[in-house]
């Protein structure tokens, strides 16, 4: 066999056993090592890159290797899961850097942290005043986590005492053209649902180059035409107008009649509609 041919199917195999041994490893490995894991997965690369172009190396051993580079710290991993004192040996603990807005001077030199390093990291987050910060942690693998003062938080809903719908995930029911069904599975709809939708549209569904659906049960879509504009639904906007102009026809029969029954009739049903858009309005908006 030439040379050249031997290289490439020795490399194949190698990236295909590296690949399915880093997914094992789990996804962490490809997002946040730590220091062992960073050097195991530098050496599993290594052995693959050496065993596939030197020729002379027998290929068993290098998967001998890259298993043993695997199998360690693979037991490694599953131990601390297990056990909260193998885990911080290996991943290490997080370090205070701040405290009700005084700086942990010891704990930065202990991590080897400058303070132009905090201060780079707290403007990163938007933060340049220290004094602003209620705790701030460095991460055992590297990450700064900044928890700001209670009168520097962004105010939110619950701050304002704004009731707000709940969400969930929106779900692509097209892509690059094609129907994807289990997503639509996954929101109790089917495809006679996705291709009426279209239609209300006037869209073909291989001109669609993304559609998802919201948490409210509305189809939004992307063509692959950037020049065509798809009209925005006005379907929750529509229904919310039309329960307000229904509370204030009743209102205005009750206004109209003289008939003590049919009055109290009318505004009793008014203020219970009118209650009801209060409930519903967060969820039309």
């Amino acid at each position: 066999m030439p040379l050249w041919i031997e290289v490439i199917l020795r490399s194949i195999l190698l990236i295909t056993i590296l690949f399915f041994l880093t997914k094992w490893l789990g996804k962490k490995q490809l997002s946040q090592m730590n220091s062992f894991e960073f050097i195991s997965g530098f050496v599993l690369a290594s052995i693959a890159a050496i065993h596939s172009i030197d020729i002379r190396l027998p290929l068993i051993y290098g998967i001998l290797a890259m298993f043993t580079w695997f199998f360690i710290p693979f037991v490694l991993k599953q131990l601390a899961l297990k056990n909260k004192t193998v885990r911080d040996f290996i991943q290490g603990k997080s370090t205070v850097l701040i405290q009700n807005g005084k700086i942990m001077e010891d704990n930065l030199k202990k991590e080897s942290y400058s303070t132009d390093d905090l201060l780079e990291n707290l403007r990163e987050k938007n933060i340049f005043h220290v004094a602003d910060v209620e705790f701030a942690l460095l991460e055992p693998f590297g990450r700064l986590s900044v928890l700001p003062k209670k009168e520097n938080q962004p105010l939110t809903a619950k701050h304002a005492g704004i009731t707000v719908a709940p969400m969930k995930e929106p779900q692509t029911v097209i892509m690059d053209g094609k129907m994807l069904l289990e997503p639509l599975a996954n929101l109790s709809l089917n495809p006679d649902w996705l291709s009426t939708e279209l239609e209300k549209m006037n869209v073909a569904i291989e001109n669609v180059f993304l559609g998802q659906v919201d948490h409210d049960g509305q189809l939004t879509i992307d063509l692959y035409d950037d020049q065509l504009v798809v009209p925005e639904s006005t379907e929750k906007e529509l229904l919310l107008a039309t329960i307000k102009k229904c509370q204030a026809d009743l209102e205005l029969f009750a206004l109209a009649t003289n008939n003590e029954h049919s009055k109290q009739v009318y505004s009793s049903n008014s203020k219970k509609l009118d209650k009801a858009i209060e409930v519903v309005t967060p969820y039309l908006k």
